[in-house]
């Protein structure tokens, strides 16, 4: 489909926060050893990222790789594989650098201090530790929020705490299949701003259904109470399995008004735009990393532990399978946790980069930012011109969607409102086919 065709319909086509999407991976065969494909890539500032598939619930709108209230001696089975696979990776990078380090799934507060502690412990002695300073991430829920927990992280290096709070609202939470006190979500946000991280981070989704701008309004002045340093606005998504196709429950049709909303409101209230969804206050820093190394998503590696975890390298990126239906993920988790140091030194499911895809990957990540994308750089990258590699580029200034900032090509308001229809029109033809016949069972 041609980016004209795409702006003909409704704006929200596709979240494109990786490329290729991990629907295109497939297994490989033969598996790939590791340590010759992270021989040639440059280990000064990667990023590292532990993945920790569980939950105290599974909310109605979520396809992420995660699984509610697992069994007992399921999570220890599985911490005991994330540390043989710390060790065998340790091997492989050595030496190695983190620039930033980010522990998702799932809720990663799920798991007890003990729990936390472990899997710090495990970096610090297979994967040289984290060096102070390096911005931590660290993803939270209201349920599983506690002062001890928030302390262990604190003195464990953590500098983010992003929650996923989704609207300030019970009766939109319940719409949106995630019933939480609002009371609760209180006592979190401030055991979490009392805890002094260096950046709390809100989730707020919009687009529920029945909700209204004045409710949605509710929300983010609800939020601007705790001054949040970031805020994620997400427009709801109702994807395959989750529970709310299961329940036939189709998005606000307000998304864009609401968006918009949104938008001015965080403008107006001391924020930056720095992509659709994220803004972050105006004298907040990106990295206060005193002078380290900085990670650069379009060029640098990044290092996934954990079942649904994802590695980049420039030419490969793999994982382990993916899933969303509940015995899919259960079955991946446990496949995991069963992996001998041979299976770890390898990887055998994902997806090899052609240098037509890593032009792609380049341009996108770089677009959807409010930074935009720079032709120098790219020029420098790949040795062509951006403008002539993607048709699609050249189409956007006369639609209004961006325009050119020096060697920049930017987006306008209009064009960042679009970037769910932009990011998917600039996917490749083989990567929609390997999306499209991708079974999520």
């Amino acid at each position: 489909m041609s980016l004209r065709e795409r702006l003909q319909l409704q704006p929200f086509q596709g979240y494109a926060y990786s490329y290729p999407h991990k629907l295109a991976y497939r297994p490989f065969a033969p598996a790939l050893p590791l340590a010759p494909l992270w021989a040639r890539e440059d280990r000064r500032a990667l990023f590292l990222y532990v993945h920790l598939p569980f939950c105290e619930m599974r909310c109605g709108f979520c396809n992420l790789f995660t699984t509610a209230n697992p069994q007992e001696g399921v999570v220890d089975a599985y911490l005991a594989a994330l540390e043989r696979q710390m060790r065998v990776m340790g091997a492989v990078l050595t030496p190695a650098r983190f620039a930033r380090a980010a522990f998702g799934g799932g809720t990663p507060t799920f798991l007890s201090e003990g729990e936390i502690e472990r899997i710090f412990a495990g970096i610090d002695q297979h994967l040289g530790g984290i060096a102070p300073g390096v911005p931590v991430s660290f993803e939270m829920s209201p349920a599983t929020v506690s002062a001890g927990k928030l302390q262990t992280l604190k003195n464990l290096g953590v500098t983010r705490a992003s929650i996923g709070v989704q609207s300030f609202l019970i009766e939109e939470t319940k719409a949106l299949g995630r019933p939480q006190n609002p009371a609760d979500v209180a006592h979190a946000l401030t055991l979490m701003r009392e805890a002094g991280f260096a950046v709390l981070n809100l989730d707020l989704i919009y687009g529920a259904p029945n909700q209204t701008t004045k409710s949605w309004e509710h929300s983010l002045r609800e939020a601007m109470r705790w001054t949040p340093e970031e805020i994620y606005l997400y427009p709801l998504y109702v994807r395959p399995l989750t529970g709310l196709e299961r329940l036939r429950r189709e998005p606000s049709d307000l998304r864009l008004e609401l968006y918009r909303r949104g938008r001015d409101f965080l403008l107006a209230h001391g924020y930056r735009q720095l992509s659709m969804r994220l803004f972050r206050r105006a004298e907040v820093e990106a990295d206060p990393t005193d002078g380290g190394p900085v990670y650069c998503c379009q060029e640098d590696g990044m290092v996934g532990l954990g079942a649904g975890a994802r590695s980049y390298t420039r030419d490969v990126h793999y994982s382990s399978e993916y899933a969303v239906g509940r015995a899919g993920v259960r079955g991946i988790i446990a496949d995991f946790s069963a992996w001998s140091d041979a299976r770890l030194e390898t990887a055998d499911y994902g997806c090899a980069l052609t240098p037509d895809e890593r032009r792609r990957r380049y341009v996108i990540k770089s677009l959807l930012r409010s930074s935009g994308l720079s032709l120098t750089a790219y020029r420098e990258e790949f040795g062509g011109d951006a403008m002539e590699d993607f048709a699609e580029l050249g189409e956007l200034p006369g639609y209004g969607l961006a325009e050119r900032e020096g060697d920049r090509l930017v987006f306008t308001a209009a064009g960042l409102e679009r970037s769910d229809t932009v990011g998917p029109a600039l996917f490749s033809r083989d990567t929609e086919r390997r999306m499209e016949e991708f079974d999520l069972a």
